[in-house]
């Protein structure tokens, strides 16, 4: 596309909606970053952003839904933080790759020569954008099956449970949840020169040592401590 800010045909969407388009205008909109708005040589009166609003909400909804039926036995807060990994940027800027959204975008060249097109803050809100005006102008269904090939089917969620996941805060929350103590932690060794050192971590509850955990660094070892903790505390109620 010659023109960062030039809007895409209706047949060029086309291979990307699956669907004959009916309201042109809402893709052009969902396409169109706020940047061009500050352009007095594009001709554009509205950008993404509220469009970005709505889908937001349908893609909770949708994540959500999916989550609950995924997972039948977690509770309302693992719930919560798992949609809340999904719907944000990093996996919704990968879904805009997997379907080449950013070719399509519409930007002033000043954000196109700034790389716009791969910046995964633009390409999350366009994903967005884009889905809500699928919404609009073909329905539910045609905005979830969107939704759905390029957000959850490419997905392992059993990664995503694993991916950046505060095992401190998981354990105190289930000890809170049943009654107990709050767990210690304590360096048990550490090893090695300052540049390269191996730290050992204990944690306990009620004097009781539970897991141990090791790493290049003490919160580490404490994270990998109280994982520990957890797949033990798994084990003997399975």
């Amino acid at each position: 596309m010659s023109n960062p800010a030039s809007a895409p045909s209706a047949s060029a969407l086309r291979p990307l909606i699956g669907v004959v388009v009916d309201d042109l205008t809402l893709y052009h909109r969902a396409l169109t970053h706020r940047s061009c708005l500050r352009d007095p040589h594009i001709d554009v009166e509205h950008s993404n952003e509220r469009l970005e609003y709505i889908g937001d909400a349908f893609l909770d909804l949708l994540v959500a839904v999916e989550l609950y039926e995924y997972f039948p036995e977690e509770n309302e807060g693992f719930l919560s933080r798992m949609r809340a990994r999904l719907v944000s940027e990093t996996p919704l800027a990968n879904a805009a790759r997997r379907c080449d959204l950013g070719r399509y975008l519409r930007l002033s060249p000043n954000a196109e020569n700034n790389g716009g097109r791969k910046k995964p803050s633009i390409l999350s809100d366009a994903f967005e954008a884009f889905t809500a005006a699928l919404y609009l102008d073909q329905g539910h269904d045609a905005a979830a099956q969107f939704a759905r090939r390029y957000l959850l089917d490419p997905t392992d969620f059993s990664t995503l449970v694993h991916r950046n996941r505060n095992y401190k805060s998981l354990l105190q929350e289930r000890l809170q949840a049943m009654a107990r103590s709050l767990p210690t932690y304590t360096m048990v060794d550490r090893s090695g020169p300052d540049h390269d050192a191996t730290f050992v971590v204990e944690v306990a509850v009620d004097g009781t040592a539970l897991g141990q955990g090791r790493a290049g660094s003490k919160q580490k070892a404490e994270q990998e401590a109280a994982h520990e903790a957890i797949k033990r505390m798994d084990g003997a109620l399975s």
